[in-house]
């Protein structure tokens, strides 16, 4: 992958949360631009842990913050995202809405799992998208990771209130080969 990732709130805070960062870093290090306003939810006081270990993904040059400059055309989209969207779509969160104005903008990869809110923006403006199960698929493709370790992953996920599709790596990956 050479696109940059914009990602949102609930992707990346579901490695934060149980502490599988370095499956970012290894997949994406140098290339995962974190909004700012996907920063600023990182950094509300009831969870100081996952701003810390932003910080620190961002100190070591694995992470980057990404702004919408205000007077924009993008920041008449994020605008129109979170606030007042066409006809047909609903409003969005600030964190989902930037991540996709800034992956359209840079023509990146947006990365979020809340698929309910995202999928019409990404079908709209033609974007690539993946998911924390794509990133899991992909880290266990490239050797970074074992089935089981996927599964342990998964779980602490799970167990963490991420909303995954399914109740383990191994039943995500049987129900991808059961489509194709």
């Amino acid at each position: 992958m050479t696109d940059k990732l914009f990602i949102d709130t609930d992707c990346l805070s579901a490695f934060l949360w149980v502490g599988n960062e370095n499956i970012l870093v290894k997949l994406y290090g140098g290339k995962i631009i974190v909004p700012k306003q996907v920063y600023d939810e990182l950094s509300k006081p009831f969870v100081p842990h996952l701003k810390q270990k932003t910080d620190i993904l961002i100190g070591s040059g694995f992470v980057s913050i990404g702004q919408i400059m205000a007077g924009t055309e993008e920041h008449t989209l994020y605008i129109t995202l979170t606030s007042n969207p066409e006809r047909g779509f609903r409003v969005i969160g600030r964190g989902e809405a930037a991540a996709i104005v800034l992956a359209k903008q840079n023509n990146g990869i947006l990365a979020s799992n809340n698929l309910r809110d995202v999928v019409p923006y990404v079908k709209k403006y033609g974007l690539q998208h993946i998911t924390t199960a794509d990133i899991l698929v992909e880290a266990l493709h490239g050797g970074l990771i074992t089935e089981n370790q996927g599964n342990v992953i998964w779980a602490n996920m799970l167990q963490k209130q991420r909303k995954l599709p399914g109740a383990s790596l191994t039943d995500y990956i049987k129900g991808i080969n059961d489509i194709t």
